[in-house]
């Protein structure tokens, strides 16, 4: 018995006996991506339901849905500055049957924002594409006298701490750009944060506060008719939607600001099984009637790969822990 149990050990570490287990194991792993999805795909969005995060996993999904033989539901967690949603996703099963849309909010700032949050972002996801970039433009009331971004600048520095713009909350895309824009001109404008960016458009028009960055569709009604001015597009080149609107790098060297959106899944996630969301989502984003849908609605489609959007989001959670460093902006 011995010699046959020593027998069948040493068979184990024959080369042909390698092979075959490598073979077996490559095979096992094939047939787990071929079964995949086995069941409804969660598609969990720590935002409400209408806002652009929710929009871009409803307009994909059905598409998504298709290929791979599977509902996408799309399951909105709201709450806390998406720490909720977050939160919900890092402690799914890591099967490939929870995705979860992030953002620049969730998955860069947050970090930085509250100090005792319970999950890790890079611990705890793993990353899958950049899915889209969300355009942003700098508007003015028109009875702000500024025209340009150096007129801008001129004139905050001209008048510390008196010129206010709106954002749709602390932390947020909206704030942080403007904070980036103070940093980087070495000006003081006043932050006066709302529970959404309506409420604080709604005060904007009325010129109750004087600037503002939005999405640039959601603001382009406004400025087409004359209530609001655009000074200028943050991300790093203009945007079709508003051809003759400069970027804000035009005139200051590096500023570049988008509110990206990116995919991610729990960390432990079978790589066989994040390679497949990976072809099956970058397949759907690049799909021209796709690509024409999100373009109208101001979101540039990216769908790189992982390592580039894992590389990506390190460099931006840097790069914003920087702007509230800089702003003194305190932790939660």
């Amino acid at each position: 018995m011995e010699k046959a149990r020593v027998g069948k050990d040493l068979l184990c570490f024959r080369p042909g006996g390698v092979a075959l287990a490598l073979l077996l194991a490559t095979l096992s792993a094939l047939a787990g991506a071929q079964a995949y999805p086995s069941k409804p795909i969660r598609w969990i969005v720590a935002f409400p339901p209408g806002g652009a995060v929710d929009i871009v996993a409803r307009m994909t999904g059905p598409k998504l849905a298709e290929s791979l033989g599977q509902q996408v539901i799309v399951d909105n967690r709201a709450g806390a500055a998406g720490i909720v949603g977050t939160d919900i996703a890092a402690k799914s099963p890591p099967d490939g049957h929870t995705w979860f849309i992030g953002t620049l909010g969730n998955l860069a700032a947050n970090p930085m924002l509250y100090s005792k949050l319970p999950f890790d972002i890079a611990r705890d996801f793993a990353p899958i594409t950049h899915v889209v970039d969300i355009w942003f433009v700098l508007i003015a009331h028109p009875s702000l006298p500024v025209k340009s971004v150096k007129e801008l600048i001129a004139l905050a520095k001209a008048r510390p701490g008196q010129l206010n713009y709106s954002s749709s909350g602390a932390g947020g895309g909206p704030h942080l750009a403007v904070e980036l824009l103070n940093s980087m001109a070495g000006t003081r404008m006043t932050h006066i944060p709302y529970k959404g960016s309506g409420p604080g458009m709604t005060d904007l028009l009325a010129g109750h506060v004087q600037l503002t960055i939005d999405s640039v569709v959601q603001s382009l009604p406004y400025v087409k008719a004359g209530k609001l001015r655009a000074i200028a597009i943050t991300g790093a080149k203009r945007t079709p939607l508003l051809p003759d609107v400069p970027t804000v790098g035009e005139s200051l060297r590096g500023y570049d600001v988008t509110n990206w959106f990116g995919l991610v899944v729990p960390a432990a996630t079978p790589p066989e099984i994040r390679a497949r969301i990976h072809a099956e989502v970058v397949k759907v984003l690049l799909a021209p009637d796709i690509k024409e849908r999100l373009l109208s609605m101001g979101a540039e489609p990216v769908a790189n790969t992982p390592e580039a959007f894992g590389a990506f989001m390190k460099a931006e959670t840097v790069k914003w822990g920087k702007v509230i460093r800089d702003a003194k902006i305190p932790a939660q």
